[in-house]
């Protein structure tokens, strides 16, 4: 059974899962015109979901499975009799390092100190610190309960919204959708790591957003269609809240001439959210172990799809 992988890091994950799982053949491509040499007799396709794109899933005539290297797999979605797995899990500790560091960037406007250097200005303020806050994580799942548990050693309290859970360790409460305007008001930060579906589409808009203090800030590292980014640019220019922090956008790559761009008080992240120096590390034991199974029992013994 041929298992093909697209990715810069194909040759470290067809050697190590070779090593695991010798039963299978692992073909390894760096860009997708060497993928598309090889996608004929390929059964298995890994690669990051948004760089498999619809030719080379077609080119692969005898596909059963996909095993995105991503959570998100919004891509592949709406494909018939093929198994879909993901790297779900793996992401808690950069998607929170990256939430604090926009938490502190925008409380303490660094954006403003960096300026101050390059312009060779000493200027000083007092700095908030995280002590004492209160953060509200829309979506519920296993990257807010690592967020949670990293803001508690701050000292801050942790509110959550969520669709389908009512309890969750680190949250001091957890409130239904329809109550996420009051839980955007009691809270200094609002933060969006919610998966992208219908029911979430622009889930914060403008009533949210009106419903947040004047010194709140709105951090998005979920999806971009999650927030009606039209109505943030509209807050924060006339300074109804106090900042935001964006690593998704509704449109990406963020376009030069976006507006989004020059907003005040807004830091913007090229969906950096999801990446780690140590990412194939993070990501070999999931692939051992499906790729296993899989040699075990074919796609019917995979664990965890995502198709079902």
């Amino acid at each position: 059974m041929s298992i093909l992988i697209l990715e810069s890091n194909a040759d470290f994950y067809a050697s190590r899962l070779a090593e695991s799982v010798p039963d299978l053949e692992f073909k390894s491509a760096a860009t997708e015109e060497e993928a598309l040499a090889l996608a004929p007799d390929a059964r298995v396709l890994v690669g990051l979901a948004p760089y498999l794109s619809p030719k080379l899933i077609s080119a692969c005539e005898k596909l059963e499975w996909i095993q995105a290297l991503t959570t998100g797999v919004d891509n592949l979605k709406g494909l018939k009799n093929i198994a879909i797995t993901n790297c779900h899990g793996i992401h808690g500790p950069q998607m929170s390092e990256l939430a604090v560091m926009m938490m502190l960037a925008t409380l303490r406007e660094f954006p403003k100190m960096l300026a101050n250097q390059k312009a060779h200005a000493w200027e000083r303020w007092p700095q908030p610190i995280l002590n004492g806050r209160t953060a509200c994580i829309v979506g519920l799942g296993a990257i807010a309960e690592h967020l949670a548990g990293i803001l508690a050693a701050f000292g801050m309290t942790v509110t959550g919204v969520s669709g389908g859970r009512s309890q969750a360790p680190g949250f001091a409460k957890i409130h239904p959708r329809e109550e996420l305007a009051e839980a955007a008001g009691a809270a200094d930060f609002l933060i969006l790591l919610t998966p992208y579906t219908p029911e979430t589409h622009h889930i914060v808009g403008a009533a949210v957003i009106a419903a947040m203090k004047p010194t709140g800030i709105l951090i998005n590292i979920s999806r971009g269609g999650c927030l009606d980014e039209d109505a943030l640019e509209e807050a924060l220019r006339a300074g109804r809240i106090a900042g935001a922090a964006l690593d998704v956008f509704s449109r990406s790559p963020l376009p030069a001439g976006d507006p989004l761009w020059d907003l005040p008080n807004l830091i913007v992240t090229p969906h950096i959210g999801g990446f780690s120096d140590v990412y194939r590390e993070q990501a070999l034991p999931i692939l051992a172990a499906n790729m296993t199974d899989y040699a075990k029992g074919g796609v019917s013994a995979l664990k965890g799809r995502l198709d079902r």
